[in-house]
């Protein structure tokens, strides 16, 4: 009568303690093993996190080096300062350093002569010392005085400072002096830096913090005992420490400032902070606990209730779990219960809907992935195709200056009025290729920024030439409304035809995709101190939504391969750094415009062009003179030999280096007109052997090239005082320069 209550009694606890034990022990152990796991992986993630701040960090600090170059550039360029230097009286120099605080912001301010005496120093910050800023500051001087300007991280009275060198020079050129700029670097930039980073920052100098982005001493003092201890030079070891405060972890990184004098004693300590983290992982681990322990209880008080009520859901939650293994995420386990297998069930259907969004978002991104990846292949494409431009049209350049030159010299002779409109029309033809070559050779190099005084017409008519052939076969009209009289306006002609074209471009291409025919209107008008471009044109026009964002960087309506979405954008860019303004105006059918005002720039005299001056010179008089013409292209041989010979010079002519240097040993020449590319000994090898054996006949050199003349080949001439005939250039053009090239030799 007893036996039932006793097996029953057996029978639990044969189920129960192992059940019991075994729940224990797989809880104690996935305790131990996550633990184990999330705290290294927890450390590595602080690791990862401290190198990308300090990546973050260093790539800041570039940025502020040329924020600040570029804030100060221009001072040392500015007339009056200039003209103030140049006198070099040191009263009006340190007047003008004290009293110029708006134009040259500052702690302290020094002007030192070419010699690299101090001429002025305007100490606005009593506490700096002169002798020490001049101590510290002397590698960032000193490298201004060698012409290139200098931006150095320096401590001056346990205190960071940012100091900017520039050369002052004259406009020949000529070096005058240095002007230094010393600025406080302080708590404002541990601060901004702490922001961009997002990280704890710590700037110590002299083994004193200077500025920190956390107000704990605690905190403060480790740092600085970690950087004595360490030192910048050994900044990975750091790795290896840890600063505890009071419920505060932190993994620190120690730098060194980028410092022109190495000074071992400025640096910073890189502070990121696990302890939310370890918090985190702490409550965690009490939530695991608790939540199992009252499991196993509850698990011991119901277990065949548990058993046998469990098996529905969980093959509920199993056709679930396949679903979302065949990449179903909107199948969704009902909840029949509150208990734990409908906990479970509900934090599976957030699991599953967590995972769908995490799934679209994936998506996503690797849609702009592939996108981005795109928009760089064909950035990549776009610059062979500018590499394959400018080479190809340097070689139209010698063919062309053979036709332009021969077609001059054909309208010269006897010839009827049929033939002569033949020629004419070959000598026009001529001409708009050399105008299409020169502009794509501007295009396809890069130059460097140059602003000058330039006629925006003028930049219109070079955009429109090379659209040319595009407008007319889309069925384009172009209509240009110039304003002849419109001022000049100080720019880089190179990046204002780029945003140009970007423009007339966009319009091209809207057109065409929209309609079977279209037209674009180009005007320009004078406006106030302005000069303002419109563009317009009647296309299909830009949605609302879409006009507001044309002008941020990747934003494109194209298929991916046809449009980096970075051209408004490098153009918006532009038209700021010249200090105007570019706006679009649409509504949706009725058509694009695009509107660009630049700041005009009336000086008070205008050098007269040097065309008009060219071609009022007259030919040369050869009579007696001896010329040795240098070519690889037969065809330029020939055409200089036929107007060197109509003006009476007598001829030699060299195919390559080699012959024109067997040549220039047998006989004196009066001039030698070379060309600067060629097989072999090319031209700069051929007059630097010619300088070598005979420095007179070097002096007599005249290069041509059909090439934009890079920054080597500027320097080259400059140094050695030569000129050098671009390619293409008809006979008055040649005859004028040739006259004033053979007076002077």
């Amino acid at each position: 009568m007893f036996s039932s209550p006793i097996k029953a009694k057996r029978f639990h606890t044969r189920v129960l303690v192992p059940v019991v034990l075994v729940m224990a022990l797989l809880v104690a152990t996935t305790m131990y093993v996550v633990n184990g796991r999330l705290q290294r992986q927890l450390h590595k993630e602080a690791e990862q996190a401290l190198q990308t701040a300090e990546a973050v960090f260093r790539n800041s600090q570039k940025e502020r080096t040329r924020t600040l170059m570029w804030r100060y550039q221009l001072i040392p360029k500015t007339p009056h300062f200039v003209a103030n230097f140049q006198q070099g009286d040191p009263n009006t120099i340190q007047a003008m350093l004290q009293n110029s605080k708006a134009e040259m912001p500052g702690d302290l301010i020094a002007y030192k002569d070419a010699d690299g005496k101090t001429i002025a120093m305007a100490i606005r910050d009593s506490s700096l010392d002169a002798g020490e800023f001049e101590t510290n500051s002397a590698p960032a001087v000193r490298q201004a005085l060698e012409g290139a300007p200098a931006v150095d991280t320096i401590r001056l009275s346990d205190r960071l400072f940012d100091v900017v060198s520039f050369p002052v020079t004259l406009p020949s050129g000529q070096l005058l002096g240095a002007l230094t700029f010393c600025r406080k670097f302080g708590e404002l930039e541990a601060q901004e830096l702490s922001a961009v980073s997002g990280c704890g920052i710590v700037l110590i100098a002299n083994t004193n913090v200077v500025a920190s982005s956390l107000p704990r001493n605690d905190v403060l003092g480790q740092s600085v005992r970690l950087f004595n201890l360490v030192g910048t030079s050994a900044a990975t070891d750091s790795d290896r420490h840890e600063i505890v405060a009071t419920e505060e972890h932190y993994l620190p990184r120690i730098g060194a400032f980028d410092s022109m004098s190495n000074d071992p004693k400025i640096g910073y300590v890189l502070l990121y902070s696990y302890a939310p983290a370890l918090h985190e992982l702490k409550a965690t681990q009490r939530i695991i606990v608790s939540v199992s322990v009252i499991g196993i209880i509850f698990a011991t008080a119901i277990v065949w209730v548990l058993i046998r009520n469990t098996t529905r859901p969980l093959r509920d939650l199993r056709d679930s779990a396949e679903a979302v293994g065949r990449g179903d995420f909107t199948h969704r386990v009902h909840v029949k219960s509150q208990d734990e297998c409908g906990e479970l069930a509900q934090v599976f259907n957030r699991m599953t809907e967590n995972l769908q969004a995490s799934r679209s978002e994936l998506e996503q991104t690797v849609r702009r992935l592939e996108n981005t990846q795109a928009q760089l292949v064909q950035s990549e494409k776009l610059s062979a195709i500018g590499e394959f431009v400018a080479g190809v049209t340097h070689e139209l350049n010698n063919p062309l200056a053979a036709l332009l030159g021969f077609s001059d010299l054909l309208q010269q002779t006897q010839v009827d009025e049929r033939q002569k409109r033949f020629i004419d029309r070959v000598s026009n033809s001529a001409r708009r290729c050399q105008k299409i070559v020169q502009s794509l050779l501007s295009f396809a190099r890069q130059h460097a920024p140059e602003r000058k005084l330039t006629n925006v017409n003028e930049m219109v008519e070079a955009v429109i030439e090379i659209m040319a052939y595009e407008m007319r076969t889309s069925n384009i009209d172009v209509e240009k409304q110039l304003d002849s009289a419109l001022p000049n306006v100080l720019a880089d002609a190179h990046q204002i035809q780029q945003v140009f074209l970007n423009i007339v471009n966009n319009a091209r291409q809207a057109i065409e995709a929209h309609a079977s025919s279209g037209a674009i209107r180009v005007r320009t008008e004078s406006l106030y101190e302005r000069v303002r471009i419109t563009f317009q044109d009647n296309g299909p026009g830009i949605p609302a939504e879409n006009l507001k964002k044309i002008f941020d960087p990747f934003f494109t309506t194209k298929e991916a391969g046809k449009g980096t979405g970075l051209g408004l954008s490098l153009s918006y860019g532009i038209i700021q750094e010249h200090g105007g303004t570019i706006r679009a105006e649409s509504k949706l059918g009725m058509g694009t415009t695009f509107i660009i005002e630049l700041p005009v720039h009336t000086p008070q005299t205008e050098p007269a062009r040097e065309e008009s001056a060219k071609t009022s010179l007259p030919a040369c008089n050869g009579s007696g003179k001896r010329v040795l013409v240098i070519d690889d292209e037969e065809m330029i041989l020939d055409f200089l030999v036929e107007v060197l010979h109509a003006d009476g010079f007598d001829v030699d002519t060299a195919a390559d280096g080699e012959a024109a240097l067997k040549r220039l040993r047998q006989k004196q020449y009066d001039l030698a007109l070379c060309d600067w590319k060629m097989p072999g000994l090319n031209g700069q090898k051929l007059f630097e052997r010619v300088k070598t054996e005979d420095p007179s006949a070097a002096k007599r050199f005249v290069f041509m090239t059909g090439d934009i003349i890079n920054e080597q080949a500027e320097a080259f001439l400059k140094e050695n005082r030569r000129v050098c005939l671009c390619k293409p250039f008809s006979v008055a053009e040649f005859r004028s320069a040739l006259a004033v090239l053979a007076e002077a030799a």
